[in-house]
């Protein structure tokens, strides 16, 4: 059975593995080698995810199926020139094989609770382009595209 916790500092193995396998996944698609210099999560990943445990704004979640962590989440909240405060996803992941049975589903349901009762005024996420999986799954959330980046390398 699939289901979603909040992440303790016990958790940084299974973190800093789903880390890199989520970097390592996304760095060969259209967009990723830029989006892993620019906003990817970065090694040590064992840092980054530590300090994010630490942080009370930011919400480290892990998914599991039959208390195996097989996903993990990275939210924060963010606030905005408005002042109001938006929810980023920084990360959200799950191993191939335990794709398209639920734990995605439950840790953004849980981001979305969590942004909920900060008061957040939205949710956004980063797809890369071509990601057609990615976005379709971001849409039944009601996640849909409000800015696009586009990008040349220079020489």
């Amino acid at each position: 059975m699939e289901g979603v916790r909040p992440a303790g500092s016990d958790d940084l193995a299974d973190l800093t593995r789903l880390a890199a396998e989520a970097v390592a996944e996304l760095i060969p698609q259209r967009g990723g080698a830029m989006w892993a210099r620019t906003i990817g999560r970065r090694p040590p990943y064992s840092e980054g995810i530590g300090r994010a445990l630490a942080d009370p704004d930011v919400l480290v979640l892990v998914g599991t199926v039959h208390d195996a962590v097989v996903g993990y989440a990275v939210a924060r909240l963010d606030p905005i020139a408005d002042g109001a405060t938006l929810v980023v996803i920084e990360d959200l992941y799950t191993e191939p094989g335990a794709r398209a049975v639920g734990v995605g589903e439950a840790m953004l349901e849980a981001i979305v609770a969590w942004g909920t009762d900060r008061g957040a005024v939205g949710v956004d996420a980063i797809v890369l382009p071509g990601a057609r999986e990615t976005k379709n799954f971001f849409e039944t959330f009601g996640l849909k595209a409000r800015a696009l980046v586009v990008h040349r390398a220079l020489p």
